[in-house]
């Protein structure tokens, strides 16, 4: 398994800390076939994960520092109540936004996998927002802005599937891949947000 070639401070995929997920295996399959999860999709998207190893810090600061600091709803999640900077926060959440990349290319979707869906979509709820790095931020990410901002990373990662010299065909299925694994994830998440007895009135 691949991961960025640093210490990732908050990462704590498989670690027995991480409860288990709401979600049973058989709603993550069922959620697969209706998704139209294929055996090429797996391949196509570890395909992609080889293509993206080494260009994560990249695709990250694409979409922190050229696009979310640009739109201050996004930005302000990652910066102070009075707006001003968290650059230690940013570096660290950004070392874990990479590994996610790594994560959704090439870990299994077994239980630990699933199992860190639900704390990833956690740590954007007012129940563990800014618990992991000590930090004040603001209280959750909502939702909305979660869906609307996965079309932008649908569209942008594109160009960098495309930087290892693939045929257009192939970089097309990778992304087809990637897109579909987005949209399961998008489904995963949203099991915390409307979950009353968690992070309830969060949209």
């Amino acid at each position: 398994m691949r991961q960025v070639p640093e210490r990732i401070e908050g990462y704590t995929y498989g670690a027995s800390a991480v409860p288990t997920s709401a979600v049973t295996m058989q709603e993550l399959k069922d959620l697969k076939v209706t998704v139209g999860w294929t055996e090429d999709d797996e391949r196509f998207l570890s395909l992609a994960g080889e293509v993206l190893a080494d260009q994560t810090k990249e695709v990250v600061h694409h979409w922190r520092n050229e696009i979310i600091a640009s739109i201050p709803n996004l930005a302000r999640h990652s910066r102070s109540p009075e707006g001003e900077p968290l650059p230690d926060y940013l570096a660290k959440s950004n070392r874990r936004f990479e590994q996610w990349i790594l994560d959704t290319c090439s870990r299994p979707y077994d239980q630990d996998w699933l199992n860190y869906q639900e704390e990833i979509a956690l740590r954007h709820t007012s129940l563990k927002k800014n618990t992991v790095d000590a930090v004040e931020s603001t209280s959750h990410v909502p939702f909305r802005d979660i869906v609307a901002f996965l079309a932008v990373m649908n569209e942008t990662i594109k160009p960098f599937l495309g930087n290892k010299g693939h045929s257009g065909e192939v970089v097309q299925q990778m992304h087809a891949a990637w897109c579909k694994s987005m949209q399961l994830q998008l489904a995963l998440w949203a099991k915390p947000y409307t979950a009353s007895r968690l992070a309830a009135n969060e949209w």
